[in-house]
């Protein structure tokens, strides 16, 4: 196990969507690794007049740094991977396990587990809960259907009074007789009057209400411009917007010195960024960068 070896893992897993085959030792052995870095420099900084001036100490410091900041990154690429695994063999699709560490292998059998445990307890225990009279499953329903022919339900819609059928044309207004009644003429208007103001409502959505061929074509105008501020930073439709803001931003370009990840600058975009990338910031951003060490200008 070296400092190479480790970057080039990293690499590798940045690159690739699944998880690459490591040895069931990989973490132990990394940790053996800075061990015996950390071992080595003991003893450098014991032959030394000065440990804190002394070169070797701080190389040997710099690797240990580097050995932890690059396992940390590989484990967060890796758990992710993991995670998104567990998800699919808990929903009874076929996952490929070979190549995980036993340390990913205890994580993604526990996800599993509670995975399918969470799935139960909610679509068995939640929604089919002892106190709800209320069933998902269609069997309950069948069997009152079912049940509902009895004697006296015949009887009953034998005997039954026709009168409803009038009383139903009524309410919807076509009751000729209902001349002199007020209950009945009230909800043919209502109609009228729901239809008036979803109309309204309708054309204070596609715009300022305007009648015409004309209203229309102009209401898909604001449409497109949406469309256009939603984009993303490299989405070409965006290009209008961002060349009003983006002169107006000072930027700076610096290389990044180790792992960031995703930062949202002040122009308003994503940036992933990674060791050993050279990328040109808002100058706002790159200022937190290098009072953390994460970057370094370039004249």
């Amino acid at each position: 196990m070296n400092l190479d070896e480790l970057q080039s893992i990293q690499s590798r897993e940045r690159q690739a969507s699944s998880l690459q085959n490591l040895r069931p030792s990989f973490y132990q052995d990394v940790g053996e690794f800075i061990q015996e870095l950390t071992r080595e420099r003991d003893r450098a900084a014991e032959r030394a007049d000065d440990p804190f001036s002394s070169p070797e100490v701080r190389r040997l410091s710099d690797d240990i740094e580097t050995a932890k900041s690059t396992v940390e990154a590989i484990y967060e690429r890796r758990v992710g991977k993991v995670v998104k695994m567990a998800s699919i063999a808990a929903a009874g699709m076929p996952t490929d396990e070979d190549g995980l560490t036993d340390e990913e292998r205890d994580l993604f059998s526990t996800l599993v587990e509670r995975i399918e445990q969470n799935r139960d307890h909610v679509l068995d225990g939640v929604l089919e809960g002892d106190g709800s009279g209320i069933s998902c499953s269609r069997e309950p329903a069948t069997e009152t259907s079912e049940s509902e022919p009895t004697p006296e339900a015949t009887d009953t819609s034998e005997t039954a009074d026709p009168a409803p059928e009038p009383s139903a044309a009524a309410e919807l207004g076509l009751d000729p007789t209902a001349e002199g009644d007020d209950a009945p003429a009230a909800p043919p208007d209502t109609p009228a009057e729901a239809d008036a103001s979803d109309e309204v409502s309708a054309a204070d959505m596609m715009g300022d209400g305007d009648d015409g061929p004309e209203a229309v074509a102009g209401d898909r105008t604001p449409a497109t411009r949406t469309t256009a501020d939603t984009a993303g930073p490299d989405d070409p439709a965006a290009g209008s917007d961002e060349s009003d803001e983006s002169p107006n931003v000072d930027r700076t370009t610096v290389r990044i010195t180790r792992d960031v990840g995703e930062v949202f600058g002040v122009d308003e975009r994503s940036y992933d960024l990674s060791s050993e990338d050279v990328v040109d910031l808002p100058a706002e951003n790159v200022e937190p960068l290098l009072k953390q060490d994460a970057a370094e200008p370039l004249e």
